[in-house]
């Protein structure tokens, strides 16, 4: 059974100024889910002696993280 690594969740203030278009900010909560989306992200592919690979789909990462970039600037916190 694989062990899977505890990673710590970007602190609200991190979160806070992601909301508020902060590069730094955005890039730290991109790279805490980066595992997750490169895990969603894998393609099956078969070379030409019909072995079976899993490969990152480039195209669907790019989207997927364009997608969670713009859902975190549109979000509001209620406090």
């Amino acid at each position: 059974m694989k062990s899977k690594k505890h990673r710590e969740s970007p602190e609200f203030e991190t979160i806070q100024a992601a909301i508020e278009g902060d590069a730094e900010a955005i890039n730290q909560v991109l790279s805490y889910f980066q595992p997750f989306i490169k895990s969603e992200c894998k393609r099956e592919y078969k070379d030409e002696f019909g072995r079976i690979h899993y490969v990152t789909d480039e195209y669907m990462k790019r989207r997927m993280e364009t997608k969670l970039i713009t859902k975190i600037l549109d979000f509001k916190i209620q406090l």
